[in-house]
């Protein structure tokens, strides 16, 4: 495995060098990142929604429970015609999720600290953390394109973080 690295080395840099570009493009233009997103999402949930009709169809074939998988892919393929045809929906309902994501989490970190109250010290801390993930879901449900920024660039961050990872790795393994 690691003579294989070594020998394509220049696959880790061609990596690395886009995450990093991306990432640049997630702070320099978050306009065109969130559209890039959209885009791939919308081709994944088409992609995703054939192949589980494709497992629907080879599961009534074999008289096993097909209409989930049916169902399943008209949504993915919905969802995706949706992110193509109404894109700035597709930004705000992930964002949405984001969101209750963050207050469920939150609601559920602040139960678990009541419950942990007689077992544990310091689930003061898991309080507060509840208590964030409620503040910032709540801000994302208040200021939507403010948090589909944020949540661009965060990955932005991430992208940069990662390509400069992998470019390390692949001038090490160079060496």
């Amino acid at each position: 495995m690691t003579t294989v690295l070594a020998r394509n080395w220049w696959t880790l840099v061609v990596r690395g060098v886009l995450a990093v570009v991306l990432g640049v493009i997630a702070f320099a233009n978050p306009a065109a990142a969130v559209a890039a997103f959209v885009f791939l999402f919308g081709v994944y949930a088409i992609v995703d929604g054939v192949l589980a009709i494709i497992g629907g169809v080879r599961a009534a074939e074999h008289h096993e429970r097909w209409w989930t998988f049916i169902l399943e892919g008209v949504v993915d393929i919905l969802a995706g015609i949706i992110a193509f045809g109404a894109p700035a929906v597709a930004a705000f309902a992930l964002v949405l999720v984001v969101a209750f994501w963050a207050i469920i989490t939150g609601v559920l970190e602040l139960l678990a600290a009541i419950r942990l109250r007689r077992e544990i010290e310091g689930e003061w801390l898991l309080v507060i953390n509840g208590i964030l993930s409620l503040v910032f879901g709540g801000i994302l449900l208040l200021r939507p394109a403010a948090g589909l920024l944020v949540v661009v660039w965060w990955i932005g961050a991430y992208a940069i973080v990662f390509g400069i990872v992998l470019l390390a790795l692949a001038f090490r393994l160079r060496a």
